[in-house]
């Protein structure tokens, strides 16, 4: 009974359930939501490339839907994330919830190219079977901020795993849904494809519901030390977070293109993030960069339209398939946790995203099904080891402040890198070329992990992090207690090194329970400098 016991303490705190469950209920809830998206992403990534061509859409328009859609999600993900500090992180979160719904009620009803293009623009659909758009970077942001340096990685690693398994569900079932369906009289493929859309925006509810009970400690908690723009040239002043904050006051003529203006605005945004941040920053977006593009070639939507097109499999088998990723996927990033604990957050993401990039590399060559299944599934299990502790690295190199900004631009960066890659992979699958695309994102996978290991391995972490007020309060008063009178040993020690060994009564208040000073052995005085000492004693003297 003993050994269970200790099993199961073991496992509490070593897989990061101890650090889940001291974050709160707000982590609860943002999994959970989390967790619900997902699932409706991994109904998605099984069947939107497969949808597209029982409509008879050719593999370029398949190609240049994906890229457009992540356009829509750059430009969404973008204003969104930059904004929510701004009106509101749960406000953001919910409206993202409203576009969701509004995607998957579109895609449930119409099968018009270019109606289901702009559903998917102006709303949330995932195209990879990941979390592109407003969402993901928020939720990173809010669980930064609620977590502390010890409990982060194992909060952020829950929040990865826990809605891979939500994708591995919505794969599993949409598989068994579409098998269903497509065998009763009266239903065609297109029609179950739209009652998985039907699935999608009921999910979008769901996640409405959910982000609706956030309380306000997810939004933007400032600090007295927060960094502010220190400002250059000829400026005019503006009021913000009530200190005067300078701006140019020369307003170039340009600005009346709009594009000159969204590109101006974004700068601003990007300038309220401090020049050590952006100069760490950079160099972490050019490899991510070079990852999403990777990622972009060959999503899982893709990947599924790639085994469908060669080897046929039946849905089921397919969505069995996809569904297995998904779960090893979950299992992987659970325990990316323990094991950033062990060898650092840089050694986890580069030792296991290697594997999976050469999987991917090597993907299109066997001639079995099996075999092209297990490369996926070595893959999928891997894939998702990097997440957490990448989440865990930006947060550790960047101000609480910067935290929103810099993951919305960071999501932003990845989805710009990403949207290049399904125009790339339908050209080349409409040439009888499609896996040369698996041959290129393996390189580039490859040569992310290896510049992510030179750049990054020896960096310094956690250099802004401050313990966060709710620990300071929830402080063991012994603990608080103790460190007081730690503190006024050594000022006392301090004070009494400047008398000449002379024997001092000083009279101390009884609230403070602390003995006079009797010649070496000494209590504790509350005093703060050698005249307070002085002033004491002539009191006591009086």
């Amino acid at each position: 009974m003993s050994t269970a016991r200790n099993f199961i303490q073991w496992f509490y705190h070593e897989f990061g359930l101890a650090s889940l469950y001291a974050t709160g209920g707000n982590a609860y809830l943002i999994i959970l939501a989390r967790t619900c998206r997902m699932f409706a992403y991994g109904t998605n990534a099984l069947i939107l490339a497969i949808f597209f061509s029982a409509l008879g859409v050719t593999d370029n328009q398949i190609g240049l839907f994906m890229t457009l859609t992540l356009v829509g999600d750059v430009l969404l993900g973008t204003l969104l994330s930059l904004v929510a500090d701004r009106i509101g992180r749960r406000r953001v979160l919910m409206g993202g919830s409203i576009l969701m719904i509004t995607s998957g009620v579109v895609f449930a009803v119409f099968e018009n190219f270019w109606i289901l293009l702009f559903g998917a623009v102006i709303g949330v659909i995932s195209i990879t079977g990941g979390d592109f758009g407003p969402f993901r970077s928020i939720e990173e942001s809010i669980l930064s901020q609620l977590t502390t340096p010890a409990t982060r990685s194992d909060v952020l690693a829950w929040h990865v795993s826990t809605p891979l398994i939500g994708s591995s569900i919505g794969s599993e079932v949409s598989g068994r849904i579409l098998h269903w369906l497509q065998s009763k009289d009266g239903w065609s493929q297109v029609d179950s494809y739209h009652a998985l859309f039907g699935i999608y925006a009921a999910m979008g509810f769901v996640n409405l519901a959910l982000v609706s009970l956030l309380t306000e400690e997810c939004e933007l908690q400032l600090s007295d030390n927060s960094y502010t723009q220190v400002p250059q040239g000829e400026t005019e002043t503006r009021e913000v977070q009530g200190h005067s904050v300078s701006r140019p006051a020369d307003v170039p003529t340009e600005k009346s293109n709009r594009v000159a203006k969204a590109w101006n605005w974004f700068s601003n945004q990007l300038a309220q993030i401090s020049r050590p941040t952006r100069s760490t920053m950079y160099k972490l977006w050019f490899l991510l960069a070079i990852d999403s593009l990777a990622d972009g070639m060959v999503p899982y939507s893709l990947t599924n339209y790639y085994l469908d097109i060669n080897f046929h499999p039946s849905k089921s088998t397919l969505g069995d398939v996809t569904s297995a990723s998904y779960f090893l996927g979950a299992l992987g990033a659970t325990l990316a946790g323990p094991l950033a604990k062990k060898i650092g957050l840089v050694n986890t993401m580069v030792f296991t995203h290697i594997p999976s990039s050469a999987a991917v590399l090597v993907f299109p060559f066997p001639p079995y099904f099996w075999m092209a299944a297990a490369l996926l599934l070595i893959r999928a299990a891997l894939n998702s080891m990097d997440q957490a502790p990448r989440t865990a690295l930006i947060a550790a190199v960047v101000k609480p402040e910067e935290r929103t900004a810099v993951m919305g631009i960071t999501s932003t960066i990845r989805t710009l890198a990403a949207m290049a890659g399904p125009t790339v992979t339908g050209i080349l699958a409409s040439n009888e070329h499609f896996w040369i695309a698996f041959v290129a994102a393996g390189v580039c996978r490859l040569v992310y992990d290896f510049g992510l290991y030179g750049l990054f391995v020896n960096m310094k972490l956690d250099q802004h992090g401050s313990a966060p007020m709710e620990q300071i309060r929830n402080a063991q008063p012994e603990s608080r207690v103790f460190d007081e009178e730690m503190e006024l040993e050594s000022i006392f020690d301090s004070d009494i090194s400047s008398v000449d060994g002379s024997e001092m009564k000083v009279e101390i208040g009884s609230s403070v329970g602390l003995k006079p000073p009797s010649g070496i052995e000494h209590s504790r005085v509350r005093s703060r400098s050698p005249h307070r000492v002085d002033d004491d004693m002539s009191y006591s003297s009086n």
